[in-house]
């Protein structure tokens, strides 16, 4: 008997409080049959700028849980979060190259895919969209811009309770939106994957003609990058198709 080829398997390190990635992956799949996508989570529960919430991001947990990951032959791993955002793309940078020594599989994090997006779409200056509070709004502008990329504006909704941010209706997310757009960066971020960010990309880019880079999407497409399987569908942000 011949065996079909399998699906390409991607496999996400997840943030435990997170409710919005894994169902906002398979809307994005759009029910194709040629990817699944694998899960195993880490505590993280509050996003701020002290101690506490940057060890939820040490590299060992992240180590863990990819070894459990590649017991499942995925094809990719990523750290579907954006700490390294405010935490540094060095910080990232070693996760990937960790998770990548322990299991020799290929890595990526939330943040490494929009830099490799900012890169192959010419991207030098964004507007940027969180849940997160100001100061840590700061902190990403100026990790950012120490990496090249300029924040022409942002909007942080003042939030730290990392369950909370997936309660966010997308459609508030878009007055805002349109304010940045006006300032006319080069693509629009909606930095969080517990974000419903993607929802509105489409309805934003038409109303601005802003490319709009959301962290769901963003991820997705370059695990399915490296995976072997590009993603297509435009409806999610049009730099992504």
């Amino acid at each position: 008997m011949v065996q079909s080829a399998r699906p390409r398997r991607v496999g996400m390190i997840v943030p435990s409080s997170n409710t919005c990635l894994e169902p906002m992956s398979y809307r994005i799949l759009g029910g194709r049959d040629d990817v699944t996508v694998h899960s195993a989570r880490i505590p993280v529960t509050r996003i701020a700028l002290d101690s506490g919430s940057d060890r939820q991001f040490d590299v060992e947990g992240m180590r863990a849980a990819a070894e459990l990951l590649a017991t499942a032959d995925v094809d990719v791993i990523a750290w579907n979060g954006t700490s390294g955002s405010w935490l540094g793309l060095d910080h990232d940078r070693e996760i990937a190259a960790e998770i990548t020594a322990a299991t020799g599989v290929p890595a990526t994090t939330s943040t490494l895919a929009y830099f490799d997006a900012f890169a192959e779409f010419g991207t030098a200056s964004i507007g940027l969209v969180t849940p997160y509070t100001p100061d840590v709004n700061l902190q990403v502008i100026a990790r950012y811009a120490d990496a090249g990329i300029r924040v022409s504006g942002h909007r942080a909704l003042g939030l730290t309770d990392n369950e909370s941010f997936a309660r966010v209706a997308p459609e508030d997310l878009v007055p805002g939106s349109l304010e940045l757009a006006a300032q006319s960066p080069d693509a629009l971020v909606y930095l969080c994957t517990n974000l419903y960010g993607a929802p509105v990309a489409a309805e934003v880019e038409e109303r601005t003609g802003v490319p709009v880079l959301d962290s769901v999407a963003v991820t997705l497409w370059r695990c399915l990058q490296v995976a072997g399987a590009p993603l297509l569908e435009p409806r999610w942000g049009k730099l992504l198709a």
